[in-house]
Parts: C-alpha cells; sequence; structure tokens
C-alpha cells in the first residue's frame, strides 16, 4: 500500500510503498477514501523536520531533557546512537479521514466490516491507503454524509473541542482569530451552535471564504478593527475569544483582552507565541484555556489504546463523541465544508500537495488527498531480490535465515549488529505494526523484504530464526507460534506476563526441539566471565548484592501500559538472571517487595545455601546504572556497571561497558548450528522466579 511520510531528518514528503498495517486487539483496519491535509499543523510538522539540529532541540526541548538523562545513565556513545536511529526514522503523516472498515480487532465491538468510518490519527498515519486505528477514533457516518465530506471529522473535532471549553451558546458573541482551516471550522460551528461570529485575518482570501459562510470577517487593523467588534458586540466585547492562528509571535494573545468582555474566556486552539503581559487579563479577570487537540481522551492509552471509554455521564464530549457530533452537523446541513477544499490530489500526489503548501501557505485552506479503490495487500514489499529457496536454506550454516518482529531502537541498533558480527549473514523479512517501519528497517539493516504481520514473517520458508522484540504482551504467543512452526527462537525478556503463559512456552520447546534463548545477555558478559573464574572452586555459599539506578521514565512511557507488565517483571528479570548466572544453581525461594514510585526489593535463596539481594530504583547515578558485589569464601568481587571488575580491592578487568549482547549472539548462533546447547531451562526458571517476586511485590503495595 502507499503512505506519505515526512522523514525526520529532512527532505521532502515522500510517498512509500509499504506493507498494510497489522492491527491489535482494540483496532480497526480501514481502506481510506478521502483523507485532508490541515494546512496549519501539517506544515508545522514539515518544517519542524526538514531545520536543522539547533532548530529541532530549541522547538523540543522536553525530548534535549530526556538524550541528557539517556547519556547520564547508558553513556553518550549508546546515546548518540538512539538519536541517530530516531533521526533516521519517518514521520507518519494525517489524521483527519474517512474510509471503509475492512477488519475489526477481537476486542471491538461497535464496528463492523463495510461500514464507512470517519477516522482519527492519534500520531498513526491517515495519509495512507489502509489504516490501523484505535475503535474509539473510528466514528460511523451517518447516512448522506459523503467520505470526502467524513474526512474532516477529526480536524473539526480540534475547535469543536476549543468551542466546548469557551462555553458558548445561542446568541453569544464569539470572535475567532486566524481564518486558516481550523479557524474557518470553528466559526462555522460556533454559527451552527448559534452564535454570532467576527473573524480576524490579515488575508484577503480566508476573509472572503469566511463571510460566504455568515461570518462578520475583519482585517487585523490593530484599533479600528477592536472599535468594529466592540460595536458589534452592542459595546460589551466578545463573550469568547478563539486563537486559531498559527505563528511564534506573542501579539496575537495579547491583544486578545482589548477584543473581549470582562470575564471572558480565551481559548488558545493554535500554535501561539505566549510571552505577554498579564496585567490587561488580570484586569479583566479573563480565563486564558488551552485546548488539547481533538478532546478528552487524546493522548490517554486507556482511550486509544486500551479502548476504554470514558461514560458519558462523566465525559460527555470525548474526542470521538466530538467527532460524532461533527458528522451530525454534516448530515443536519449545519455544517459544510465542501468549500474549504482549495486542491485536490491523489495519494500518488502528496508529496507536489505539500510542496504547494510549503511555497503558498496562505493560498491553501484544506486539501484533500482522494485514493482509488483498492483491495486488501498482504504481500510483502520486497527490498532486494531474494536468493530462490532451495529447502536448504534453514539448514545452510552460511544461508540460515533470519526474520525479525519488531523493530525499535533496541532491536536495530542493538539486536541486529550483535547477530550479524555472530555471522548471521542472511535477514530475510522484517514485520512491524505499522508497516512503514518494516519498510525502513528492511532497508537500513539490510532485509530482504518487509512483510505484513507477524505470521508472515514466521511462516516465510526462508525463515530459519525467530527474533521477537515486539512489545511484551505479545512475546508469549509469537514464541509459541514460531516454535510449533519449528523455527529457532530468539525472544527478547520478558518471555511471559504470567506462569500460565511460561508453560506453554516451555511445553511448546520442548516438543519442538529447536533452539531457544530469551533476551538474558549480561551471563554471557565478560565481567560475569571474569567473575565465575574468580570464584571457581571457592567452597561455600554465595552472597550476591545487586544495586540497580534504573533511572526514571516519563509517565507517558510504555512501561505505563498495564499490557505490557510494569517495569519490574519487564527489567527485573535481567538482574535475576544475572544472580542465578553468578551463584550456579537454582533459585528455590524468593521474596518481593515494593516502594513508592518504581522503588522495589528482592531475594533469591539458591539450592546450594546461596543468597542474592536485589534493589531497584528509578534514581539516575552519574557513577553508573548496576552495581554487583559477590562475596564467597573470604573473597569479594564487585562489578561497576559491566565496564570493571574489582577482586578483594584490586582491579582484575577493564574495558569498554560490556554486558554480553554479542557473546549472547554468538552462542545463539552455535546453538542454531547444533555446535552448542543453550541453558534454556536456566533462563526460563529466572522468568518463572521472576513472575513470583512481581506477585510478591505486587502483594505489599
Amino acid at each position: 500500500m502507499k503512505q506519505v511520510v515526512q522523514p525526520a531528518s529532512g527532505g521532502p514528503v515522500q510517498v512509500l510503498d509499504v506493507p498494510c498495517p497489522a492491527i491489535g486487539p482494540a483496532e480497526v483496519l480501514v481502506r481510506t477514501a478521502a483523507s485532508v491535509i490541515s494546512a496549519g499543523t501539517e506544515r508545522a510538522i514539515t518544517e519542524l523536520a526538514r531545520s536543522n539540529l539547533i532548530a529541532k532541540a530549541r522547538a523540543r526541548p522536553d525530548l534535549v531533557r530526556q538524550v541528557v538523562r539517556k547519556a547520564r545513565t547508558e553513556g553518550v556513545g549508546a546515546t548518540a546512537r538512539t538519536v541517530r536511529s530516531r533521526l533516521a526514522t519517518d514521520v507518519p503523516l494525517g489524521y483527519s479521514a474517512a474510509g471503509v472498515v475492512v477488519e475489526a480487532g477481537q476486542a471491538v465491538t461497535s464496528i463492523r466490516p463495510g461500514q464507512l468510518v470517519a477516522t482519527g490519527g492519534a500520531g498513526k498515519a491517515c495519509h495512507a491507503e489502509f489504516q490501523a486505528v484505535p475503535a474509539l477514533l473510528c466514528t460511523p457516518v451517518p447516512d448522506g454524509v459523503t467520505a470526502p465530506d467524513a474526512a474532516f471529522g477529526t480536524v473539526a473535532s480540534i475547535p469543536l473541542h476549543g468551542l466546548r471549553l469557551a462555553s458558548v451558546g445561542p446568541g453569544a458573541k464569539v470572535v475567532v482569530i486566524g481564518l486558516g482551516l481550523i479557524g474557518q471550522l470553528a466559526a462555522r460551528l460556533a454559527l451552527a451552535s448559534g452564535c454570532d461570529v467576527a473573524g480576524i485575518d490579515p488575508a484577503a482570501r480566508p476573509r472572503e471564504v469566511a463571510a460566504g459562510a455568515g461570518v462578520l470577517a475583519l482585517d487585523e487593523l490593530g484599533d479600528d478593527t477592536t472599535e468594529r467588534v466592540i460595536a458589534w458586540s452592542r459595546g460589551r466585547g466578545a463573550d469568547a475569544v478563539l486563537v486559531c492562528a498559527a505563528t511564534k509571535s506573542a501579539a496575537v494573545v495579547a491583544r486578545t483582552p482589548a477584543l473581549a468582555r470582562d470575564r471572558a474566556n480565551i481559548v488558545v486552539v493554535g500554535d501561539v507565541g505566549l510571552d505577554f503581559d498579564r496585567a490587561p487579563f488580570y484586569h479583566r479577570e479573563l480565563s486564558l484555556l488551552f485546548a488539547r487537540s481533538y478532546g478528552p481522551g487524546r493522548y490517554e492509552p486507556a482511550y486509544e489504546d486500551w479502548g476504554v471509554d470514558y461514560p458519558a455521564g462523566q465525559v460527555r464530549w470525548t474526542e470521538g463523541r466530538n467527532c460524532e457530533a461533527v458528522l451530525d452537523l454534516q448530515r443536519s446541513g449545519k455544517l459544510k465544508t465542501a468549500d474549504l477544499v482549495t486542491h485536490e490530489f491523489s495519494i500518488e500526489q502528496a508529496g507536489a500537495a505539500y510542496e504547494l503548501l510549503a511555497s503558498q501557505p496562505g493560498g491553501c485552506l484544506a486539501i484533500r488527498l482522494n485514493y482509488p479503490r483498492k483491495d486488501r495487500q498482504d504481500q510483502p514489499v520486497l527490498i532486494r531480490r531474494r536468493p530462490p529457496a532451495d529447502g536448504r536454506a534453514r539448514c545452510d550454516s552460511n544461508q540460515v535465515g533470519v526474520g525479525l518482529i519488531g523493530a525499535g531502537a533496541f532491536a536495530t541498533g542493538t539486536l541486529l549488529p550483535a547477530l550479524r558480527a555472530a555471522g548471521f549473514a542472511r535477514f530475510v523479512s522484517v514485520a512491524t505494526s505499522s508497516g512503514l517501519s518494516a519498510r525502513r528497517a528492511a532497508e537500513r539493516h539490510g532485509f530482504e523484504q518487509a512483510a505484513s504481520g507477524a505470521s508472515a514473517v514466521i511462516d516465510d520458508p526462508d525463515v530459519g530464526v525467530v527474533v521477537i522484540a515486539t512489545p511484551h504482551d505479545a512475546h508469549t504467543r509469537l514464541t509459541v507460534e514460531a516454535l510449533r512452526a519449528r523455527r529457532h527462537v530468539w525472544c527478547e525478556k520478558p518471555a511471559a506476563l504470567a506462569e500460565d503463559g511460561l508453560d506453554e512456552i516451555e511445553k511448546a520447546w520442548r516438543e519442538a526441539g529447536g533452539s531457544l534463548t530469551l533476551g538474558f545477555n549480561r551471563r554471557w558478559s565478560e565481567p560475569l566471565r571474569v567473575v565465575r573464574e574468580a570464584l571457581d572452586g571457592v567452597a561455600g555459599p554465595r552472597l550476591v548484592v545487586y544495586r540497580i539506578a534504573a533511572g526514571p521514565v516519563p509517565p507517558e512511557h510504555w512501561y505505563s501500559d498495564r499490557r505490557q507488565g510494569g517495569r519490574l517483571v519487564g527489567e527485573a528479570c535481567h538482574f535475576v538472571d544475572t544472580a542465578q548466572a553468578l551463584v550456579e544453581a537454582e533459585i528455590e525461594e524468593v521474596t518481593g517487595l515494593s516502594g513508592s514510585g518504581d522503588t522495589a526489593a528482592a531475594t533469591a535463596r539458591f539450592t546450594d545455601g546461596s543468597m542474592a539481594v536485589i534493589g531497584y530504583g528509578s534514581a539516575a547515578l552519574a557513577s553508573g546504572k548496576e552495581w554487583i558485589e559477590v562475596t564467597a569464601g573470604g573473597r569479594r568481587l564487585v562489578i561497576d556497571d559491566f565496564r570493571s571488575v574489582r577482586a578483594d580491592g584490586r582491579n582484575i578487568w577493564r574495558g569498554r561497558q560490556d554486558k554480553g549482547h554479542r557473546a549472547h549472539a554468538a552462542a545463539f548462533r552455535s546453538a542454531v548450528l547444533g555446535r552448542a546447547v543453550l541453558p534454556t531451562e536456566a533462563m526460563l526458571a529466572t522468568m518463572r522466579a521472576t513472575l513470583r517476586i512481581a506477585e510478591r511485590a505486587a502483594g505489599h503495595e
């Protein structure tokens, strides 16, 4: 399928052939019929992407702070690789469209295949022939509303939410500053609500369009315009002012007190500067409000990702119900949008549409993209010519084929280089949920094709090794599926989020007879090898004290998604496995305690009487993330962040940080080729112990 993207590193907008997206349980697959380019919002996205690094940093200081924190905890080198990886990604464009439902996820009950729906992007692509849309952002279109008109549903929800924040009703005087697409829609929605509307814009063409819809359209002439607004509002001033302009200047907001009555509402809908004098707002006791996109639910994972709606009695107008209201207004004829379309292009010509937007920003209101009807296609996107399958591909030591499911920063920046260094030479197929990232991963990391969905990778006869690096909640299902397909499997941690899932994995592994490894790379690191060698022959139980300063994660981080098992399960398994590898005995009992935030502590007792104490916290320490002390038989060994090892106070190893990724990949390849045996049972036992630690910690919250 075709999809419109903006490379994050800059350059022109591109139309790419990518695999069809895979939908989750709470998503809907939609074949797009029409989508709307919002001139202001999407021009800002493309301009930021095309700017230099300094301009990007000024625009997103929050990301700069994240980079600094990462550099402190993980080092400059790892951080630089991550930044380069992010700059090599693409920004999917579009957020307002309409199309026909092709498939609905198993948790979706309100949408059925064949329905015409309006769709909201919520950070995913809308300018694409097929979209994976959160179910609550997929609104059935009523009879009488066409797909081209319904494509305005989400973009019109933005000013509708702003109008609701303004708390105005029939007879209210509303001023709209900025008559671009959002401003035009704001004015029409206010008129449909029974308000009187005045619109202000310095450009003649937007004023003409607004006047044609019944708006008092005014040029921005300073005091003269203010006097006309005051006279129009019978000397009182506007009941509400909606700022829909897009400018870095604060002058737009600074002039709103002169237009507004005492105690009016000022609602900022557009992206404007905010460095202005407080006094005029204070003297009139104005309420300054900011509209957050389409309405309640936006940026909330529970609503958008999990499909958990808010009760109408508690939150009447969510982002989905705002879109519903827009469509109802279109059906009744109270909201017309067709005349707002200044240009139309086919999806294949989307690049020209964005060039027009960049060269003539004042001449565009809405640009509509049209899509020829196309059946769903799940065929892979070929990146390079594939060698013919001859039945030996999965056995030939030089041609063992690797398939990757999930292509995030860790998979592409750490796993793939380690696998390549280990000797894996043929990278066959890669799949991700979006399709776009699959294509880019295939191009940049030497895969022969980008596939549509995980099953396409697992079922490929040229794939002998399946690497699973998806979000955590998919690990169990995909590992079992790959093992049953007689593939060798590398599953990133955690392998399972519950013990019954772990049982299922173990059963499938024993029945399949292939190689299975979990992402516990530290047991293969050079510092652990040095410590085990130093303790070889030392009698008596061992005591392992393990401190982890993991660093904070922002509230919106995917660790907050309860479907992914949480940070303790997702990370602590690493440290439990490292302790087990240091003790070299089976775990027989565990405990777990949780503190405030991400703080937790665990203990493990081993069959030989050894003990491990693991303390996990979210502080970031300049001294490093991980510190391990092992004492046994009068000896004391310390691993300092996998950069050095001291034995009884004396340095016995120092080097670049080595957490064992490459040695782990080499051991896995040896096992795949039948030259070695992996400690799979020990790794599964580690995972089981971690799940029990998490269960006990949850019981003490």
